[in-house]
């Protein structure tokens, strides 16, 4: 088994899309990348703890490969963007990915030269080494299938599984 701890802005759009595919085995959102240690929600929101809402994706690469894993983290969100999604802004919201050694820094590069090639702008998502993970609270795990009226998800997360769905429909399991 494989794990990414990727960054693409709110982490239940990320968890949304992930939980759905094929040779994913786990989806833990959490936050990494900052100073505070053990933090929560409200205190990784307020952009003082220097963490990033991210996803740990655990994933089978005899099931599904890794390019498509990142290309699909390339897809829905805008990896251009300075630390802002749509409306969510400031560093907890920043495109990165945190990586657990060189082999996997080396591949985290090689999909960011490979989704460059699909935007006009520059791709600006910050590799990092991985140096802490911590899971969110329960609220925040499976986000949109536990709410899935729920006005974020209907304008915001939808949208990112239609369109990850569109374009690596193979890839999902329903």
């Amino acid at each position: 088994m494989t794990s990414y701890v990727l960054a693409g802005g709110c982490f239940w759009c990320l968890d949304a899309v992930y939980r759905r595919l094929k040779g994913v085995s786990e989806v833990v959102s959490g936050y990494s990348g900052g100073q505070t240690q053990t933090p929560s929600y409200y205190e990784v929101s307020s952009g003082e703890t220097g963490h990033a809402e991210v996803v740990r994706v655990t994933f089978d690469e005899t099931v599904i490969p890794a390019e498509v894993i990142l290309d699909i983290f390339f897809l829905i969100h805008d990896p251009t963007s300075l630390n802002r999604q749509g409306a969510d802004v400031g560093t907890q919201y920043r495109s990165a990915m945190f990586y657990s050694d060189d082999t996997q820094k080396v591949v985290f590069e090689a999909a960011r030269e490979r989704a460059q090639t699909h935007w006009d702008q520059t791709i600006v998502t910050k590799l990092s080494p991985l140096e802490a993970f911590y899971p969110a609270e329960d609220e925040h795990q499976d986000y949109f299938e536990k709410h899935p009226d729920q006005g974020y998800c209907q304008i915001i997360i939808s949208p990112k599984l239609s369109k990850a769905r569109g374009a690596f429909q193979t890839w999902f399991k329903e």
